[in-house]
């Protein structure tokens, strides 16, 4: 069984904090609540844990939480 595609999230600059792009995408119901999946462990960008909300994610970075996951891509 293969991993379903990363769903395609475009972004208009050339980079976005992970944070912000949690809530872009739909996986975090606001600021706090990506914070807390974030300082979890919950979150992986390019298949390793993250726990810097901060974190400037560019064109291609691939963040996962659970069996969810986007790629981050340009407008």
């Amino acid at each position: 069984m293969t991993a379903a595609q990363p769903q395609p999230i475009s972004i208009r600059d050339e980079s976005i904090r992970l944070g912000q792009l949690l809530k872009l995408a739909n996986l975090a119901e606001d600021g706090f609540h990506a914070k807390e999946l974030i300082e979890n462990g919950m979150v992986k960008v390019n298949g390793e844990i993250e726990t810097r909300r901060g974190r400037q994610l560019r064109i291609g970075d691939v963040v996962g939480l659970g069996d969810e996951s986007v790629v981050v891509d340009a407008e």
